[in-house]
């Protein structure tokens, strides 16, 4: 019979995708995880992980074994110590203006609960990469990821267009009403990249076409593009969550409003089994009310 303590420590590498970090977890040496992980190889007759640079990889055989043993092992340490159970690090990713200013104050509330991050801040597509190879446990993306995740829509992010007071001035109302493009056309934009996705997005949604605008300032976080239009760079997209502040002050004015505010869906996205802390953070991202974004 298998010892429980080789799954456990199987479990942490896992989900943990290093020896290190299991022996991290499990207060061990980390020669003394590789016997273990030896050991357990030797009983079920596979080769669970293939060492790289960047920690290991499970196999097909570790995928099968972390399904069948994961939760009942799981739900044994509860029974046997409930708040331990809620112990532990939770890998987690997001844009880093998102995480900023509502992710992490959603999550805060959780760290008395014996629940601890790791935090990982960057694009989308680097997330549900570092989440496939198990280096993360959740994502929050603006990318819906295809086939081998488990995905649920959160949260809505309202995008504004904004500018400096002083060029808001020199757009015509009438003109605007008649038509937009030619009404904005004028002014400088101050984008996330040089592709304009959001502010790209935000044309062909309501105006039916690519913004012919000049582009002043590229900066690869919306918390800087907010500050060059409030400097009087230019003019962007940007969500209700960030550019509310300005708006509020006076630093920034809204220039269009659309019958339909446009949205961009959130989705959080989780990998295989999940840890009980892991599940705690899940239920408490989808029960909050996001409404405000």
């Amino acid at each position: 019979m298998t010892d429980l303590d080789l799954l456990a420590t199987f479990l942490e590498i896992y989900r943990g995708g290093s020896l290190t970090a299991a022996a991290t977890r499990r207060g061990l040496t980390q020669p003394a995880v590789s016997g273990q992980l030896a050991r357990l190889e030797n009983e079920v007759g596979a080769r669970l992980f293939v060492r790289g640079g960047r920690g290991v990889t499970p196999t097909p055989r570790a995928d099968e074994l972390a399904r069948r043993v994961g939760s009942h092992l799981d739900h044994l340490r509860s029974a046997l110590d409930p708040v331990a159970a809620l112990e532990g690090v939770v890998r987690i990713g997001g844009a880093a203006e998102f995480m900023t200013a509502r992710g992490l104050p959603a999550l805060a509330p959780l760290t008395q609960r014996g629940v601890r991050f790791e935090v990982t801040l960057g694009l989308a597509a680097d997330l549900l990469a570092a989440l496939r190879d198990a280096r993360l446990d959740v994502v929050l993306s603006s990318v819906r990821p295809g086939a081998g995740f488990t995905v649920t829509p959160f949260a809505d992010e309202e995008f504004l267009l904004v500018g400096p007071p002083v060029l808001a001035q020199t757009v015509s109302p009438a003109l605007l009403a008649e038509d937009p493009v030619r009404a904005l056309e004028h002014l400088p934009l101050v984008a996330y990249s040089a592709d304009l996705p959001i502010v790209r997005r935000y044309w062909r949604s309501e105006f039916g076409r690519r913004p012919p605008n000049p582009v002043a300032v590229v900066v690869p976080d919306l918390r800087a593009v907010l500050a060059a239009v409030v400097a009087g760079a230019g003019v962007s997209a940007l969500p209700r969550y960030l550019a509310e502040p300005a708006l509020a002050t006076g630093s920034v004015e809204l220039l269009h409003r659309p019958e339909v505010p446009p949205l961009n869906t959130l989705y959080l996205v989780t990998r295989g089994e999940l840890t009980p802390a892991v599940e705690v953070v899940v239920d408490h991202l989808r029960s909050r009310d996001w409404t405000a974004l």
